[in-house]
């Protein structure tokens, strides 16, 4: 199976997507420097190692840039989805997101290597502590039949090349 990336091969950034907004790319230094407080992940999930930010902090701060800079109201957020490299998906209800965190750094100013560009926590969800790493796209998703529980895995994908090829 060929290997999928979800923003292009572009190893240092994270396709940041809202539904209703568009998409933008975000660099994880960034990212923690727009939620203004960093962490050791360690406080949030006893035994990872690195340093984080918080996931709802980071989000406000990013809706309030994105709705003041482009005079758009945006619907609240329902659930949110998350592309690892590796084609490891997963939807996470929002009502699960209030502890979640953003591993970013190994050490500060020291980007992840094996479980980056990010790597994202969801502790006291429906998952004991969902971990998805290796997230190279978020989606902000506004659907109200949003899912109620978290759901994961690793999907499938191929392209039409692939299935050329597998003739």
């Amino acid at each position: 199976m060929a290997h999928i990336s979800y923003n292009g091969g572009k190893k240092d950034s994270i396709e940041i997507e809202h539904e209703q907004f568009g998409i933008e790319l975000w660099t994880p230094s960034m990212m923690a420097e727009l939620a203004g407080v960093v962490f050791p992940i360690e406080e949030r999930v006893p035994g990872a190692v690195g340093f984080a930010f918080d996931w709802t902090t980071w989000y406000t701060e990013w809706l309030h840039l994105i709705t003041h800079t482009s005079q758009c109201s945006l619907s609240p957020a329902t659930h949110l989805k998350l592309y690892a490299a590796d084609s490891f998906e997963a939807v996470i209800p929002w009502s699960q997101l209030k502890d979640a965190a953003v591993l970013y750094a190994k050490e500060e100013e020291q980007r992840l290597d094996s479980a980056g560009p990010l790597r994202f926590y969801v502790p006291n969800g429906t998952s004991k502590c969902l971990n998805v790493k290796n997230v190279v796209r978020i989606v902000v998703c506004v659907d109200e039949e949003g899912e109620s529980e978290a759901s994961y895995g690793f999907k499938s994908q191929f392209s039409a090349d692939d299935l050329r090829l597998k003739k």
